[in-house]
């Protein structure tokens, strides 16, 4: 019966030429599938002491170059390892003294579940091992520059359009990790899967 069904749905992806929405379907499915688990599993990730200081030492990291660079180019902020704002306590924190705006980088700002997104997807994507072994740590760092990238990108928007805050964060900044994982991976899926997938076909007639 499985079989039958799997055949059946090859047959159709063949007859409507179909091949590059079912390598986009697998990539969401995947993505998807890691959101479940995250959100089933995240009280007992996050209570974990490698986790705390996994997500403590990457949000440091992308706090210090993003400091980095917004003073590189004399952006006129104050930074604090910790400042107390209204309640709470914020740790790694860029502040704009001329509005009282800020930006906080938490440990929710590290990009850590952008890391285990992005092995999470290679890993059970199709491809060479070979190539997975560079190809993976190559878009982890991308991801890192991305989210350094982020945080300038939020500190300006606090400077100069602060009233657009929480739509520049939350529906351009987010989604911009998705675009960019989903950018690398169509450049894994034409240049590795792909590739080698018609490497194998064609030395297969070759042998015939």
């Amino acid at each position: 019966m499985n079989n039958k069904f799997i055949t059946s749905i090859n047959d159709f992806i063949k007859k409507y030429h179909l091949y590059a929405f079912k390598d986009v379907a697998i990539f969401m499915i995947i993505i998807l599938f890691f959101h479940v688990l995250w959100k089933i599993f995240i009280s007992d990730v996050v209570a974990h002491e490698f986790y705390q200081n996994s997500t403590d030492f990457l949000a440091r990291k992308v706090y210090n170059a993003s400091v980095w660079f917004l003073q590189a180019i004399n952006i006129d902020i104050s930074t604090f390892d910790e400042l107390s704002i209204g309640d709470r306590l914020r740790k790694n924190v860029i502040f704009y003294a001329a509005n009282n705006g800020f930006v906080a980088v938490g440990q929710s700002c590290s990009g850590l579940k952008q890391f285990y997104q992005w092995v999470f997807l290679m890993l059970l994507y199709p491809g060479p091992w070979k190539h997975k072994l560079w190809f993976i740590p190559f878009g982890l760092l991308i991801i890192h520059i991305v989210n350094i990238f982020r945080i300038i990108t939020m500190t300006f928007v606090t400077i100069n359009i602060p009233q657009h805050w929480d739509f520049t964060h939350d529906w351009i900044m987010r989604p911009f990790f998705y675009v960019v994982m989903f950018a690398l991976w169509v450049q894994w899926n034409e240049k590795f899967y792909l590739k080698n997938k018609e490497l194998k076909a064609n030395k297969k007639k070759a042998d015939q």
